[in-house]
């Protein structure tokens, strides 16, 4: 691809969704691998600090061995540039991956070939569906025991109404995989033998199914069975169209082995020519075109401590119009005050390296002190607020304390850093002294125990809290709103914005609560804007 191309068109900005243990994480090595951004992947299940996948860099992940994390990657390859964003894929930090699916143009969707689509991947689905984000089909573990590929597309096309368009066909499975026809392309390619860890060759150029060389170069019952496959697909299956692939309709799968390398070239092809270059982003008034000449951003993500050596805290910013510079002076739009981006950065998940430049679509870290808050907006001057940008209500709530009642101050500022971040919702009841902590799933608890003990020096125990659940109040009527708050003060908190909240005892009580109050706004999903 020229050089010369509008630095926006070159863009790609995608997100990797899949269920736990379906191979995100060595899928992302091998992305980043691909596009030289990394000289040897991780080698997730190899020894000592081999071990550590590049995009799992929190201390917590490499322990257990799952992403908790949503992380940025950035780099370039075949004349694009890619803003990878790896996921969360345990669902008790869906949160943090439903807001990092706002600042993408794009999805892959990993899913397992033995297992099919799983529960996770449906539902990180279905997020991308209300945002009409196209999807990227990779069908992972070709090399394992798995799924007829017509089982599994016929389940993509049922399950998750979308139209599928094989874009590689597999040639065997198991011990028998051979390799994949690439269709878009007319091409062989054939995993090599005993060659782990090397790059597959491009693969041999054929004129078609019918070219004599796939006699030469495949046995005679696989040839007989890929020339029988493909021709049924071709007849099952639509032919690729770009402009419903782009609106969300349709889907090209890919299939391979992520651990052998094997695929991802041609995937890493297809999302460069097929995914969409950065897309307009919606505001309270209107969609911000990329193209823009004014430079203006979203907040999506907060994370803390990236570095241990320093109490940092990096903002994640979606660029969606102009070009960014470092030095330049941008609105914090909430607060009315213009912040100097002194040292912005760019990613390779905990690496990072100063950002002099920026366009539309790229994904940059801003370091702050707490100024900035997810959803917050960053512009040259207009006041923008930047919508879609969603807050959960927690499902799960129980007290924390510090092992050392002398800690209680440090806590309820290191609770406040990990509430900007979003890891978890912290309340302050107005008549107790001690905090409640809010989650989506239970291992959020552990997880955030073991953090504010390593990143703090707060060693902390959670307990089982009196509250069933949490909801924002909002009302049109402040008086009403000022008499609630008085009438239920035991059943009150705020949150680290200080946003007042209602903490239900039970089902009931929220229930009663919320009919006897109509003139009140009890929220379970709140969004997060500037």
């Amino acid at each position: 691809m020229p050089s010369n191309i509008d630095p926006i068109d070159r863009r790609r900005t995608f997100a990797i969704i899949a269920h736990p243990d379906a191979g995100k994480t060595t899928l992302t090595e091998k992305l980043l691998l691909f596009g030289g951004a990394i000289q040897m992947a991780g080698a997730v299940k190899a020894r000592g600090e081999q071990r550590r996948a590049r995009s799992d860099w929190m201390k917590v992940e490499r322990e257990r061995g799952i992403s908790v994390t949503a992380s940025v990657m950035t780099y370039d390859y075949d004349g694009h540039t890619f803003n990878l964003l790896d996921t969360p894929g345990h669902e008790d930090f869906s949160e943090d991956t439903y807001r990092t699916l706002t600042a993408v143009d794009s999805a892959v969707m990993v899913i397992d070939a033995a297992k099919g689509i799983e529960d996770q991947t449906r539902k990180l689905f279905e997020v991308c569906r209300m945002r009409n984000v196209p999807i990227t089909t990779f069908i992972n573990k070709m090399d394992r025991e798995s799924r007829d590929p017509f089982d599994l597309l016929d389940q993509i096309e049922q399950e998750l109404q979308l139209h599928v368009t094989p874009a590689t066909w597999p040639i065997g499975s198991g011990r028998g995989f051979l390799g994949c026809y690439d269709l878009f392309h007319d091409r062989l390619v054939l995993m090599a033998k005993g060659a782990k860890g090397a790059l597959p060759e491009l693969g041999e150029t054929c004129t078609g199914l019918d070219d004599p060389k796939l006699d030469r170069l495949l046995p005679a019952d696989a040839v007989a069975t890929l020339r029988e496959q493909v021709e049924m697909a071709r007849g099952l299956c639509p032919d690729f169209d770009l402009e419903m692939f782009r609106e969300g309709h349709l889907t090209p799968v890919f299939f391979g082995s992520a651990v052998n390398n094997f695929g991802v070239r041609e995937l890493l092809d297809g999302i460069g020519a097929l995914a969409p270059s950065p897309r307009p982003q919606p505001t309270a008034d209107r969609l911000v075109d990329p193209e823009e000449d004014n430079v203006s951003a979203f907040v999506f993500k907060i994370q803390a401590n990236m570095d241990p050596k320093h109490r940092d805290r990096i903002a994640f910013v979606r660029l969606a119009s102009g070009h960014f510079k470092r030095g330049m002076k941008l609105k914090h739009v909430r607060s009315g005050k213009l912040m100097n981006m002194h040292n912005p950065v760019l990613f390779l998940a905990q690496d990072r390296e100063l950002a002099e430049e920026a366009w539309a679509g790229d994904i940059v870290g801003i370091p702050n002190h707490g100024n900035l808050r997810i959803g917050d907006a960053l512009t040259e001057g207009e006041d923008l607020r930047f919508t879609g940008i969603p807050s959960f209500a927690p499902e799960l709530l129980q007290r924390v304390r510090p092992d050392d009642p002398m800690k209680a101050k440090h806590l309820g500022r290191a609770l406040e850093q990990l509430a900007e971040e979003g890891a978890a919702r912290v309340f302050k009841p107005l008549l107790d002294a001690n905090w409640i902590v809010g989650v989506v799933g239970a291992l959020q608890f552990e997880v955030l125990a073991d953090r504010i003990r390593t990143e703090y020096g707060i060693p902390v125990h959670f307990e089982p809290a009196p509250y069933y659940t949490a909801r924002w109040i909002e009302s049109d009527d402040a008086i009403a709103l000022k008499s609630f708050q008085d009438g239920v003060r035991s059943a009150m908190a705020e949150d680290h914005d200080g946003a007042p909240v209602f903490l239900a005892r039970n089902a009931w009580h929220l229930d009663t609560v919320t009919k006897e109050n109509p003139a009140l706004r009890f929220l379970k999903t709140k969004e997060q804007t500037a």
